[in-house]
């Protein structure tokens, strides 16, 4: 296919017209905060579940003045479950500066935009493209998959150069007429055909508006794209919990560091072994603990196995470690990691 084929995009517009999603909230919307939060929020996570977060987070945070008037701790509490809190983060600190340096109003083009904390070029695309009909390429993990498909592009995107030549291809293929209302169709028909369609193993091409145009579908071997040499390899980690509580069920929390797993969460004290979460313990406690049974946590490359062991202390009796007491009425309104809110919360 040539660059630039108008036939590409027209048939994307068109499929996504009569075939595309047309229900998920935020597409109803050309508001630019709506839709920023909706992209932060599909990062590595599935509509499905985003779907429930999204509408509980606009409840609370129906602008972006509340969110960067917000505590980090209400954002971090109310994105709990989500994972990648690096984005919560990042969401908190982005609001803040739209309001700061912005007036209260986000940047109209995908440039500035993507000078925002959190957003990368794909992400800027999709919001100047949704919102302002701007001609920009996105270029997400589904998005790369179809065009690296459909182009036939075998060079490596583990190489950022390859990546670069992608994007200018993808830039090429954009809608060239009509655009207040082809840019944003695009744009999300893209979307919709990665996620739909052309899935990573098993893509349903019988259905798919382009798949005349496809170098992959015709050499039989759309396995092959895209093309990355260099992959993370999946590791697991244990992790020894302490869960000090008192009569009253508080427990002993603490906010974790701002790099690494949980960062700036708060959360029960995390040790890399057993024997060093007993010698924080006092003496008198070191017999008094029960092991519960061991917790797999799954992330992207990890599997985290959390072994939680409970102690129970005097009321409020302070830990020669850093954190204090919160009892069961505080934990809705922190940021706690996921499994540590359904260990509280199932065993309190």
């Amino acid at each position: 296919m040539s660059l630039g084929e108008p036939d590409f995009s027209g048939r994307i517009v068109r499929w996504q017209k009569t075939s595309g999603r047309h229900d998920l909230p935020w597409q109803a919307t050309r508001d630019p905060y709506r839709v920023w939060l909706s992209e932060i929020m599909l990062q590595q996570t599935q509509v499905s579940t985003v779907m429930a977060y999204y509408e509980a987070f606009l409840i609370r945070f129906p602008d972006v003045k509340k969110l960067a008037l917000a505590d980090l701790d209400e954002v971090l509490s109310m994105w709990s479950g989500l994972g990648y809190y690096s984005r919560a983060r990042n969401l908190h600190r982005c609001a803040q500066q739209v309001l700061r340096q912005h007036g209260g109003e986000f940047p109209r083009s995908a440039q500035e935009l993507q000078e925002l904390p959190g957003i990368g070029r794909s992400t800027a695309a999709a919001i100047a493209a949704f919102c302002h009909s701007e001609r920009v390429a996105i270029l997400d993990g589904n998005v790369r998959r179809v065009l690296a498909r459909v182009l036939g592009f075998d060079a490596d995107l583990a190489l950022a150069s390859n990546e670069r030549a992608l994007w200018d291809l993808a830039q090429g293929l954009l809608p060239q007429a009509d655009l207040a209302q082809s840019m944003p169709r695009y744009t999300q028909g893209l979307m919709d055909l990665g996620s739909r369609l052309c899935s990573r193993t098993r893509p349903t091409c019988t259905d798919c508006p382009v798949q005349e145009l496809c170098v992959a579908h015709a050499e039989g071997e759309t396995h092959k794209y895209p093309v990355r040499t260099r992959k993370l390899k999946r590791t697991s980690e244990s992790l020894w919990l302490l869960w000090a509580h008192d009569e009253q069920g508080a427990a002993w929390l603490l906010r974790r560091p701002q790099r690494g797993v949980w960062a700036s969460l708060h959360c029960l004290p995390v040790f890399d072994s057993e024997a060093s979460l007993l010698a924080a313990l006092p003496q008198r406690l070191r017999g008094n603990g029960s092991a519960l049974p061991v917790v797999r946590h799954v992330l992207t490359h990890k599997d985290l196995f959390l072994h939680p062991l409970r102690v129970a202390l005097p009321k409020r009796a302070a830990l020669a470690l850093e954190g204090s007491w919160f009892g069961p009425e505080h934990w809705p309104t922190l940021g706690l990691p996921a499994p540590i809110r359904t260990l509280l919360g199932g065993l309190s």
